[in-house]
């Protein structure tokens, strides 16, 4: 099995049993919030990517959302439920999601939307796919015309450094949409089915898997540092380059 058809069957089982685990009702926990939300399938998913990549990929590292740390020649980064408080709601904006990474970059990520029965592949040598259909290229749009994907937590909203360079991103959108799985929206974005995408200092593992998706579809993606807050930024060309001097102010 190569790392593509290795990822895609990742993330697939990881989703599967987090579906499987919620329908018979899990302990639901918190870490920093009433919103920051971790469950018993949280810590299920990645222990199964995580075994299965020892298995299989012996030399490669793990790191996951819930804790795995372990080394490698290569990282796989791992989200094994991203959208949790989505998922313990019973709203549908939830994935299983991984990225693999060499000394280069992101080599490939891997994203399964079990609601949609969606699985999405794509990296350096993968145009992204959908179910095995290719996505085709991004299109080069203005931002006025394509909606923008992003999310503000309530509790930084007094910060003028979050709020106010995020508020005027989507003031040059032609709507907003907030679904809560960074790695879902990322995945519409390479789709075209979103626009754009905003979010103020991404971890590895929210990033990554759908960086790659967009890329491999044609699009860009860049991490722009404004001294307070580090911008991860997606979309064409074009919509990468007005929401980076936007955010910049």
């Amino acid at each position: 099995m190569d790392d593509v058809e290795l990822a895609g069957s990742l993330v697939r089982e990881a989703g599967q049993l987090a579906e499987r685990m919620r329908r018979v009702g899990l302990r639901i926990d918190r870490k920093t919030s009433v919103t920051d939300v971790v469950s018993a399938a949280d810590h299920a998913a990645e222990d199964l990517i995580e075994a299965r990549l020892r298995d299989v990929r012996p030399r490669d590292g793990v790191i996951g959302e819930e804790g795995t740390r372990t080394p490698g020649e290569r990282t796989w980064y791992v989200d094994p439920v991203d959208g949790t408080y989505n998922f313990v709601s019973g709203l549908p904006f939830w994935c299983s999601a991984l990225a693999l990474v060499d000394d280069v970059g992101v080599v490939l990520g891997a994203v399964y939307h079990p609601a949609a029965d969606e699985l999405w592949i794509g990296g350096r040598d993968h145009p992204t796919s959908c179910n095995g259909v290719p996505v085709g290229e991004v299109l080069d749009r203005a931002l006025t015309e394509v909606s923008i994907a992003s999310y503000l937590h309530p509790g930084t909203l007094p910060d003028d450094g979050t709020r106010l360079p995020l508020l005027r991103a989507i003031r040059g959108a032609a709507t907003v949409r907030m679904l809560g799985s960074g790695s879902i929206e990322l995945a519409a974005v390479a789709a075209g089915r979103l626009g754009g995408w905003v979010q103020h200092d991404s971890l590895e593992w929210d990033w990554f898997p759908g960086q790659a998706l967009v890329t491999a579809a044609g699009g860009r993606t860049v991490v722009v540092n404004d001294g307070s807050h580090r911008w991860h930024i997606a979309g064409s060309s074009r919509v990468v380059d007005e929401i980076a001097e936007l955010v910049a102010g």
